[in-house]
């Protein structure tokens, strides 16, 4: 049996990188059959057949996974956002805290495009929530040798706005890899996706980074699984009032002594990030208790 991790999924076929390379797999029947496949970011164990071909005869237990995009056993996700065309709502970011919450990931947020517009009120806003918030530039280089530290030794999703410069400045920390890019449009005001599947790149030091597409493929859907009850636990910067609130079911709106939104009151929450909670509270609410199962 060989040991590997799957890098890249395509056409039916998978690569998987192993001690002595690149093995192109194909999985067994018996995936298919039970309702699951081997997604990019999987740790596999695969035989050689006797032409030497792969196969795929066992996926170990997963950390986590997505279903848009694909991709599995993720230790952060790379929101990378930008304050200049397109700029991205901050809701969107709030909505991918939550999902990475979910998942057990970090959120590592990346804030693009500095050299035309620093982004302070997305960096404002979520570094007083507590995320690690990197500004860079994929046209200058700055900030990149930043987040490259921050990623080390992790395997990171990127995701964000169509436009925002994901795989830009993933040529800038892999050169010679060469993804593709787009042209973001000045009437619409968004980009034009480029990335198709979805792949894993090597930087060293087991550092695995997968460009996705577009934010509009991302998998935003998983709200819908959400508690509205777990969704307190999902914002970082509640963390030290939970349990402090008078009432033990407290949903942190307008119950009368509840710690949350006294620290709101205090401006020890910013007005941003719980606007956000009260949002997608109302949102997980419209959702039936089975279906969050």
């Amino acid at each position: 049996m060989v040991s590997g991790i799957i890098i890249k999924a395509l056409s039916g076929f998978y690569y998987v990188k192993t001690e002595n390379g690149i093995l192109e797999c194909k999985a067994r029947g018996r995936f298919r059959l039970d309702g699951t496949s081997p997604l990019v970011g999987d740790r596999v164990q695969c035989s050689l057949d006797a032409n030497g071909k792969g196969r795929i005869d066992r996926v170990e237990d997963r950390k986590n996974w997505f279903v848009r995009p694909a991709v599995a056993n993720i230790d952060a996700l790379v929101f990378v956002a930008a304050n200049t065309n397109p700029v991205t709502d901050p809701f969107l970011i709030d909505r991918v805290s939550v999902i990475a919450a979910e998942a057990g990931c970090e959120l590592v947020i990346c804030i693009n495009k500095v050299d035309i517009d620093s982004g302070d009120q997305l960096y404002d806003i979520f570094t007083r929530a507590g995320f690690p918030v990197i500004r860079t530039s994929a046209a200058t280089g700055e900030g990149v040798s930043e987040l490259l530290n921050v990623l080390r030794g992790k395997v990171c999703a990127f995701t964000g706005n169509s436009g925002v410069g994901k795989s830009s400045i993933l040529n800038v920390l892999l050169p010679g890899i060469h993804i593709e890019t787009g042209e973001v449009s000045e009437k619409l005001g968004r980009g034009r996706h480029t990335t198709r599947h979805v792949e894993l790149y090597e930087l060293g030091e087991d550092t695995y980074i997968a460009d996705t597409p577009g934010f509009a493929s991302f998998d935003i859907e998983m709200m819908q699984t959400i508690d509205k009850e777990q969704l307190q636990y999902d914002f970082i910067e509640f963390a030290p009032y939970l349990g402090s609130c008078r009432f033990n079911d407290c949903a942190h709106l307008k119950e009368p002594g509840c710690a949350v939104t006294a620290a709101l009151a205090e401006g020890k929450i910013g007005e941003s990030r719980y606007s956000a909670y009260a949002r997608l509270y109302e949102l997980t609410a419209q959702h039936k208790p089975w279906e969050t199962k």
